[in-house]
């Protein structure tokens, strides 16, 4: 996402179709994984095993460059993962240094998940587990401000920062496996397609955004005005105004012309915005119809309408 640290270098994915456990040939490799309590890191880290990583959770930062030399040195050339977060406690702030050290010698990458504070406050509400830094009597958001306070510093290494916040378990699970679990597979991206009402407010995530309010409202048809850009009848009359299908096609060639070029760049994922007035019709037919096109162009899209439900 704009605003995000990019990533610094290439993941290098490893075959396809590999057991758990299984020895994979070629140069070893360590993922260490870390991030904020409710990102998904254990999710991530399931994920890298289905795809035949060596997965270690919440092992001490004194025994990753034990460990890193024990994965290097092997003839196999085992790939491994392993989890490392603040349930080390003041082991932690070791850790900057630890990978300083381990980059010079070995094939080793930094996997930094994070979510918004809203979104990791309703995981840990959904899991009634506590967080790692409660103590009992203080809120879950002052626990997530020190958490990320905490790790700072192992943000700034990070060779790739993923915001969880838009994942669900499955669609995290599977953006991993892309990411790193197929050989010689140019890197995808994970394109969501949002639409939204300017008089709610722009969406903070949008890294594109387009304007549809030059096109005629259906608000102002009275037995359209009850229904909502996915109904039939309102996309119809939507289409029915030649810009509509001049707007579609310019801005579908313009991604498909984007989008490699994100890849290329690292981009994980493109949050697009399709906005009008009250982000009931307008914009929801377009974003629907974009997803549609997107995914037609075999790119993995997933379109939401964030305000199809409010009060117009």
């Amino acid at each position: 996402m704009e605003g995000k640290k990019a990533s610094k270098q290439t993941i290098k994915p490893v075959p396809a179709k590999v057991a758990a456990g299984t020895k994979v040939p070629g140069p070893s490799e360590l993922v260490i994984i870390t991030g904020m309590s409710g990102s998904g890191k254990g999710s991530v880290l399931r994920a890298l095993e289905d795809v035949g990583y060596y997965a270690v959770d919440n092992l001490p930062a004194e025994l990753i460059s034990t460990f890193a030399d024990l994965i290097g040195d092997s003839a196999s050339g085992k790939r491994a993962a392993l989890v490392i977060d603040v349930r080390e406690g003041d082991g932690l702030k070791k850790f900057p240094a630890i990978y300083g050290a381990l980059r010079g010698v070995r094939n080793v990458r930094l996997l930094f998940m994070e979510a918004g504070d809203e979104t990791i406050v309703r995981r840990f509400s959904e899991t009634r587990r506590p967080h790692p830094l409660s103590d009992g009597e203080q809120p879950v958001s002052e626990s997530i401000r020190r958490e990320r306070e905490a790790l700072a510093p192992v943000r700034e290494l990070a060779d790739l920062i993923v915001d969880t916040s838009k994942f669900n378990v499955h669609e995290l699970r599977d953006f991993i496996k892309q990411k790193f679990g197929v050989e010689g597979e140019e890197a995808r991206i994970l394109v969501y397609v949002t639409s939204f009402g300017f008089r709610h407010g722009l969406p903070p995530d949008c890294d594109l955004v387009f304007d549809v309010r030059f096109l005629p409202n259906p608000h102002y048809v009275p037995k359209l005005r009850p229904l909502t850009g996915l109904n039939p009848s309102v996309a119809k009359y939507v289409r029915s105004f030649p810009q509509t299908g001049e707007f579609l096609e310019r801005i579908t060639q313009l991604l498909l012309y984007l989008l490699p070029h994100y890849i290329h760049e690292g981009k994980s994922y493109l949050t697009v915005g399709f906005g009008c007035t009250g982000g009931h019709h307008r914009s929801v037919m377009m974003a629907d119809q974009m997803q549609k096109n997107l995914a037609k162009a075999g790119y993995q899209v997933k379109a939401t309408h964030r305000d199809i439900d409010k009060t117009y």
